[in-house]
């Protein structure tokens, strides 16, 4: 840091030619400042090519990385538009250094350069889903963007980052149109996993006029997307059991299973904008955002236990106590449930804003309001079968657990029982006010160039709320098909192969439970009854009883927090441009000072022999941080541009990890108790938990020889402290004996480094048939490693950091030429770890096989108002992969997960 601030120093004392500067329009989250070689250089490239398509989109985000004052990334509207992506995650996944989670059938959970701690912004602003800190970005329809940026270093002027950077989501507004517009688009999709069909669309009305007030504009956008899924899951537990055979110890997970995760969601959202123009010196907004997800669950589990039985035709890893494959006699029977459920999440933000522009000076301001509630309520019957069946089980069967019920006839009804029935309800919102203040001044003061000042304060507040109750019934050994849920039937078989033996089995539909809960009420009631009758000691079944009187279940008090917290926030950052030596030279240097003030309250509870008590805790917490910045950029040729940049971010940990609260429960076992179960299970918040911090170390090298053609190479260090993630662990505590604890920590000192390497090019010197080909490719490789938390005896000991891959990469093929444009995608990302934890009595970890996905679309446009549009996603279809290493260099796979291939066709239509 020493010597980039010396060189920094050296360079402003040198002096120098100055550049005038103009910021460019359209990009919210600005902080791009141009000299006037490089609007030259721009002028002259827009005079002499005209672009469109994937041209257009690489032209735009390679513009935008060029005159950034950040390390920036970008994805453009064309680009997402022209790319089967179904939501901006999915279109955030091909950029350098971005990888992203999936499930569900979707891309969701973002990282950056290895990080999940990504602030959002929507046109510059805070926005957030619920009481997280940061919005889900698949909630964000692709066809509704403009597009989307990437901040991988902070600017004092930017919204703080996360340790991750930040990610902008640009919305269009009326100005950027010509004048009257409709866009859209129709589009059909196909899953050839459940054999569904799901309709998407999005439309788009905007016009500009002249009134002797000024001038005005008005847009609304409408968007609509659905998906029907159903993903096939081959499972083994990841708590591993042992026995004696012959002997000898054998190793292997406490039990087997399968699971359908299947489900129904959409989408419908709408932003609208009103943007008026007096004068050529101030304008004014307003915008309007509104995001909404819905979802209807059906999800299948079935479980085969193999911790009780005899067990037989065991093979072993060589030289090791691993089993490969067994029989399992005598075992616990099969258990099922079918878990059905409602989801919904509806994200409201209004603003108003503004800019005045007078000479050098330009003020602009910005008050928003935004509101998010998510809510869920599930019901899930249970189910077994009443008897055992013989388990054949080989780990190692197509790269994971395939097993099979030896002469079980899954159709027949007579082999079921009733075993239980659950209800949960499930709330959590957050709202608040922000408002920012900004100053920009374009100086005269020698190599300083322009000065920027901002204020900004916050305001929000967050809440959670849940409960559930259980109904156990399995004694009463009920027979299944006498419950009052309709028609029992085959669960739909996904697997994809066929090497899993076990594929389907008897449930109700999701009708079945839904529209029938008043009854299972009833039986419900009825059957605890029956248990109270002939268990009149025990009070465990007589709380039960109690908890089922209700037909609605209120929320339990002792299983909420809430939050307020408020930020005060001030920056000041300078500009300057100098020579040194036969470069130019420009920078920034800022400072971002953020106080925060927050008031955390839940209550901890135990419950132990069916007896709960509470207690209620509240902290406080008052900091502030110091963010500086120091960037430069030196550019030896108008092609060329290196960037040097030291920040220092922060991430403030989520509302639900700051609960004060602790909530234990007795193990109280539902028939055949679990071997090695504890004593008591718990759950909870850390209030003592620090904000996340990295000093953060960046050297870009860019190269520009033509306004589609660019390469890049970066090279990054990050120094941080803090990482959270959840941990489980067991102690011996003197009151609770053996207790089981999930919260999340701190993790100890921390570093990333890696390199990302990008480049794109059309092929323009190819003959004329050929020279719309193009390509687009990145690779980054991340090294990431922190202590495990000093709070569980794991200081010192240093592990990869959960979530990071240490090689993803992107390629794409394009062919545009006239009327016609096709892509070929593929992205990837090599092994990571999930979790670690250690109630085991030894550090565990959960972790994902590498994944790699292929996609291709294909574009044929008639003329200037419609495009046709074919589109295949997952083409690969390759199985997830989720493995547990239970000792160092053994493990078994967690789960394989078959997952859906999509096939789309669409229509976009524009009138002007």
């Amino acid at each position: 840091m020493r010597l980039l601030a010396s060189a920094s120093i050296v360079l402003m004392m040198a002096g120098g030619a100055t550049f005038a500067q103009e910021a460019p329009q359209g990009t919210a989250a600005a902080s791009t400042d141009q000299t006037a070689t490089e609007k030259a250089k721009d002028k002259d490239d827009s005079t002499v090519i005209v672009v469109k398509g994937y041209r257009a989109s690489l032209r735009s985000a390679q513009q935008i990385k060029r005159r950034s004052d950040s390390i920036i990334d970008a994805v453009v509207a064309e680009d997402i538009g022209k790319l089967p992506d179904v939501n901006a995650a999915e279109s955030l996944a091909r950029l350098p250094g971005v990888q992203i989670t999936h499930g569900s059938d979707e891309g969701s959970g973002v990282l950056v350069r290895g990080l999940p701690d990504v602030a959002t912004t929507v046109n510059g602003r805070d926005i957030s889903t619920a009481e997280l800190r940061r919005v889900q970005m698949q909630d964000f329809p692709s066809g509704a963007l403009a597009g989307m940026e990437v901040y991988k270093s902070g600017t004092a002027d930017l919204l703080e980052p996360g340790l991750a950077g930040l990610i902008n989501v640009r919305t269009r507004r009326p100005f950027d149109f010509k004048g009257f517009e409709i866009d859209g688009a129709i589009r059909e999709t196909y899953n050839d996993q459940n054999g569904k069909y799901n309709t998407n669309g999005n439309v788009l009305i905007t016009d500009r006029w002249m009134t002797g007030a000024g001038e005005m504009g008005a847009l609304l956008n409408l968007s609509y997307t659905e998906q029907d899924f159903r993903n096939a899951v081959r499972w083994a537990d990841g708590y591993i059991g042992s026995a004696d055979v012959n002997g000898q110890t054998i190793r292997f997970p406490n039990s087997v299973g399968v699971y359908m995760d299947t489900g129904h969601r959409w989408r419908p959202s709408a932003n609208a904008t009103l943007q008026w123009r007096p004068n050529d010196q101030v304008e004014v907004y307003a915008d309007l955002l509104w995001q909404a997800y819905r979802a209807e669950h059906a999800n299948d589990w079935a479980q085969a236990p193999l911790w009780n039985g005899t067990k037989s035709n065991v093979v072993l890893q060589d030289g090791t106590d691993q089993v490969l494959s067994m029989t399992n006699t005598g075992g616990d029977p099969i258990l099922f449930y079918r878990s059905t459920g409602f989801d919904r999440t509806d994200t409201q933000q209004i603003a108003v804003g503004g800019s005045f522009t007078s000479g050098k000076l330009k003020l602009s301001t910005d008050l928003a309001y935004t509101n998010s509630l998510y809510s869920n309520s599930s019901w899930s019957l249970d189910s077994a079968i009443n008897k055992s069946y013989p388990i054949n089980v080989n780990f190692v069967s197509d790269g994971g657990t395939a097993w099979n019920a030896v002469g079980m006839d899954v159709s027949d009804a007579s082999n079921y029982i009733w075993r239980g029935y659950y209800e949960s309800i499930y709330k959590v919102g957050g709202n608040g006010i922000q408002w920012r203040g900004d100053a920009v001044y374009d100086t005269d003061w020698g190599i300083f160039k322009q000065l920027k000042a901002g204020l900004r304060y916050s305001d929000r507040n967050a809440f959670y709320e849940a409960n559930d109750r259980y109904a156990w019934v399995l004694p009463l050994a009920i027979p299944f098909d006498s419950i009052p849920v309709g028609e029992l039937s085959l669960t739909q078989d996904t697997f994809r192969g066929g090497d899993q033996g076990f594929r389907s089995y008897l449930q109700p539909s999701r009708a079945g439970i839904v529209d029938n809960r008043q009854a299972l009420l009833s039986v419900t009631r009825d059957a605890l009854a029956q248990l109270v009758a002939l268990n009149p000691t025990d009070q465990g079944w007589k709380n039960t009883q109690t908890q089922w009187q209700p037909d609605l279940m209120p929320y339990n008090p002792y299983r909420g927090f809430t939050a307020k917290e408020a930020t005060r926030t001030g920056y000041i950052q300078g500009r300057y441009e100098t020579h040194f030596f036969k470069s130019e030279v420009d920078g920034n240097i800022g400072v971002r000072i953020v106080n925060t003030m927050g008031k955390y309250s839940g209550v901890s509870s135990v419950t132990w022999d069916g007896v709960t008590t509470a207690v209620p805790h509240t902290i406080s917490q008052n900091y502030t941080d110091i963010l500086p910045n120091v960037s430069m950029r030196l550019r030896p040729n108008d092609q060329m541009q290196i960037r040097l940049g030291i920040t220092k971010t922060r991430t403030r940990p989520d509302f639900g990890q700051l609960n004060p609260a602790l909530n234990i429960s007795q193990y109280v076992p539902n028939g055949t108790p679990v071997p090695n179960a504890a004593d008591a299970y718990g759950s909870a918040g850390n209030p003592d938990l620090k904000p996340l911090t990295s000093t953060n170390y960046d050297i870009t090298w860019e190269y520009y020889p033509s306004g589609n053609t660019s390469a890049s190479v970066a090279v990054f260090y990050h120094d941080l402290f803090g990482f959270i993630n959840n941990y489980t662990s067991r102690v011996n505590d003197p009151t609770y004996g053996v207790l089981e604890v999930s919260r999340p920590e701190n993790a100890g000192a921390g570093k990333i480094k890696g390199i990302e390497i990008a480049g794109q090019t059309f092929f323009d010197f190819l003959p004329d048939a050929w020279n719309g080909l193009g390509v687009q490719s990145n690779l980054t490789y991340i090294d990431a490693y922190n202590e495990l938390p000093a709070a569980l005896g794991g200081a010192g000991q240093m592990v990869k950091i959960p979530g990071v891959s240490n090689w993803s990469y992107n390629l794409a093929i394009f062919y545009e030429k006239d009327k016609i444009s096709t892509r070929l995608s593929y992205n990837g990302r090599s092994r990571w770890i999930n979790s670690y934890d250690n109630r085991s009595g030894g550090w565990e970890g959960e972790g994902t096989e590498a994944v790699n996905r292929l996609d291709y679309s294909f574009s044929y446009s008639p003329n200037d108002a419609y495009t046709l549009n074919f589109d295949v996603s997952n083409i690969l279809a390759k199985p997830f992969h989720n493995f547990h290493e239970y000792e160092a260099g053994k493990r078994f796979v967690r789960d394989i997960r078959d997952e859906g291939r999509y096939y789309g066709l669409s229509v976009r239509f524009k009138y002007n």
